[in-house]
């Protein structure tokens, strides 16, 4: 064994051992009872500890959050955020909590929820800027109501703005990206900068800032003008679209898996014979094979083993692999 190899070796027996896990939780302790003091202080009555994030997630399921926060302004996000990054405290933002998966035994650190703050949305000619908390159905209404068309496709999406340009959202051949003129954007410790369409560099369900890891704070949108009434129409057609295919009784966080080029996911989902599989109480659809759906009580770990099935299955017929769409975050 060579010199390396010891010190690896040392190195892996201090990190297993107990004294060292100790120390670890300590410091943790530590940097959480920092931010605490800033929360206590800057935003009272603002913040939980252990927060069931099942209440906060479209799916309901999810284990504890450390620390949940709900700031109400830009500026108390970005004087939180920079806290956050001098504690080091690991940070997690969400939205509506429309898209996501939290794990059973939730997540460390501090959530930051973003869906219950940033609602200023205003109209100027065809420009829409609008804040990333401010929800898609009310962002849709907004643009119909001024007589501003392309976002028929966002009015029935369960969803904020924020989450829904970070995986550049959309359905009935719409995309959010395509609507998008700049983003409004803050790093890990606060600092605001804005990004044009091409630097978010849209694709399908992905924007540049899913690998930057930056915070969207809001958006400007540029729309097309067209009569207020034709637009309701468009989103009454769509409404009732959703309403006659998509298990909106029950508990999902929407599309499970994303569209494998070639081909549609709830089809080989469907060809696979997984139309109603259950794993406890997550399953497959009965009414629309895209949506997995929480019955009743439902664990992040059957959600998980039932996605797992589902990908096998599904690569076992067709050689296809799907790929989650749903965002999952947190700890087994």
């Amino acid at each position: 064994m060579n010199v390396y190899d010891e010190m690896n070796n040392l190195c892996k027996a201090i990190k297993e051992s107990h004294e060292y896990k100790v120390l670890v939780e300590a410091k943790g302790k530590l940097t959480m009872s920092g931010l605490l003091s800033f929360l206590e202080e800057r935003l009272p009555g603002k913040f939980q500890i252990n927060a069931p994030m099942e209440r906060y997630t479209t799916f309901r399921v999810g284990g504890p959050a450390d620390l949940l926060v709900e700031p109400d302004t830009r500026e108390e996000v970005c004087s939180l955020l920079r806290e956050i990054h001098t504690q080091q405290v690991p940070l997690t933002v969400i939205g509506n909590g429309s898209n996501l998966l939290v794990l059973d035994k939730g997540i460390r650190g501090c959530v930051v929820k973003l869906g219950s703050c940033l609602k200023q949305l205003t109209i100027q000619g065809c420009t829409i800027r609008v804040e990333a908390g401010v929800l898609l159905s009310r962002l849709a209404s907004a643009a119909a109501e001024g007589g501003l068309a392309g976002l028929e496709f966002a009015s029935g999406i369960p969803g904020s703005l924020g989450g829904a340009i970070l995986m550049n959202a959309g359905a009935y051949g719409g995309e959010i990206g395509n609507l998008v003129r700049s983003v409004t954007v803050a790093d890990g410790g606060g600092e605001l900068r804005t990004l044009n369409r091409e630097e978010m560099e849209f694709r399908y369900r992905h924007s540049a800032v899913m690998d930057s890891g930056d915070i969207i704070l809001g958006a400007t949108l540029e729309l097309t003008r067209d009569d207020p009434d034709a637009i309701r129409e468009r989103i009454s057609e769509l409404t009732r679209k959703r309403v006659s295919k998509q298990p909106l009784n029950f508990p999902s966080a929407g599309s499970t898996f994303k569209r494998p080029p070639g081909y549609f996911a709830a089809a080989l989902i469907d060809q696979a014979g997984l139309r109603g599989y259950r794993v406890g109480d997550a399953q497959v659809s009965e009414k629309h094979t895209g949506f997995v759906v929480n019955r009743g009580h439902a664990t992040a770990s059957e959600i998980l083993q039932l996605m797992d099935d589902v990908r096998e299955k599904v690569h076992a017929m067709s050689g296809v692999w799907l790929e989650p769409e749903v965002r999952i975050i947190g700890e087994k």
